[in-house]
């Protein structure tokens, strides 16, 4: 299993539009997308594949069974992983992205565990946003998330 320049990893998500969304703007950037855990949809729900487009072929995807076999397989301490939550101050444009990096995002309706926010706290960032707001469309999110990394890195992957 390969890493890429920038690699979009999802966590039980469970609306099929903002995965195909997110494996199109992989597919734009040269990122890799992995899908973690239960997904909420079928992968060939014909939501997901309209998102996508006509951009399936040039999107590497992954499928694994948790988000625990990522962290196996790519650990911590050899990898950089960026946890996106409404659940700290910490801003994401405050981390210094390296290529090879993990952005992670959790599900739509519950963001991720508190088990993993708890084991990575000091990788959590988030998107500022007005205080009287819950959170933005987790497609949204990740857009917002990967392009600060590709502004930083000035050049998108191959």
């Amino acid at each position: 299993m390969e890493k890429k320049f920038l690699n979009i990893v999802m966590v039980e998500p469970e609306i099929p539009q903002n995965t195909g969304n997110v494996a199109r703007l992989c597919a734009c950037l040269g990122a890799k997308l992995f899908l973690c855990g239960r997904l909420g949809f079928s992968l060939s729900n014909k939501y997901l594949k309209r998102s996508g487009l006509d951009y399936w072929d040039k999107v590497e995807i992954e499928h694994l069974i948790s988000f625990e076999q990522l962290s196996e397989i790519f650990p911590q301490n050899e990898n950089n992983f960026y946890f996106f939550t409404t659940k700290t101050s910490n801003i994401y444009t405050n981390v210094q992205y390296k290529e090879g990096d993990f952005l992670v995002f959790g599900p739509e309706t519950r963001g991720l565990k508190d088990e993993i926010l708890k084991k990575y706290k000091n990788n959590l960032v988030t998107i500022p946003m007005r205080k009287e707001t819950r959170s933005l469309n987790l497609s949204n999110s990740i857009a917002v998330g990967a392009y600060e990394a590709v502004r930083q890195l000035g050049h998108l992957g191959e």
